[in-house]
């Protein structure tokens, strides 16, 4: 069997193409940012293996419902982590529902890691593993910024020589870009309501002159 590509919009996650994916599986791989809109019909999805549907941060229910059927049983969401602009990592987060059936996500994974990437599975929630942790982590600095306990280098020197980071949350921040760490916090905020996702106020400042 061959893997079935289908490219709907700019991918963040594979942004130089998926030539470099296994192309011998047996699963259908939809990516790009209408990727949701362009879903296999229930047909295909029930006979492949996989499904997997590239995700910014919404949920897969989203796309897929909030009930199973024969469409979503097989159907699983996936994002590659980026910070920004930053080339994608080697990290894919895959998304289930609770009706996927653990084959498919059995099957997702290897096909991911069998072109060497490394993979997390997380339950269907906005924003998923990471963003959920780094992202009120990083608002978190910046309103320190705001409080004026330190200067960006000595918090920044501070987290790295005493956690051992290997860069300081505000110098990821400036070559990652605060414009895209609002669009991000500001999304989760929307969709969760929780305080701590709320953009801080560099990042909206930073947002604000972007669109000048």
């Amino acid at each position: 069997m061959a893997i079935r590509f289908i490219a709907s919009g700019e991918s963040r996650s594979f942004p130089e193409g998926t030539d470099a994916l296994p192309a011998d599986d047996d699963g259908i791989v939809v990516t790009g940012t209408a990727a949701g809109s362009a879903l296999p019909s229930a047909d295909d999805a029930a006979q492949a293996a996989f499904v997997a549907v590239e995700l910014g941060t919404e949920c897969l229910a989203l796309h897929t419902g909030l009930e199973p059927d024969r469409g979503n049983l097989r159907t699983v969401g996936f994002a590659r982590f980026r910070m920004g602009d930053a080339a994608p990592t080697a990290l894919i987060e895959i998304v289930r529902q609770p009706w996927t059936e653990p084959d498919a996500v059995t099957a997702a994974r290897a096909f991911f890691e069998a072109a060497g990437f490394k993979t997390a599975v997380c339950e269907d929630v906005p924003g998923r593993i990471v963003d959920r942790l780094i992202r009120p982590y990083l608002n978190a600095v910046l309103r320190r910024l705001d409080d004026k306990l330190a200067s960006a280098q000595d918090m920044d020197t501070t987290l790295r020589l005493g956690l051992g980071y290997p860069i300081g949350p505000n110098a990821l921040l400036a070559a990652t870009g605060l414009a895209h760490h609002y669009d991000v916090t500001q999304a989760l905020y929307e969709a969760l309501g929780d305080r701590d996702f709320a953009p801080a106020r560099a990042a909206q400042v930073a947002k604000a002159r972007a669109g000048e």
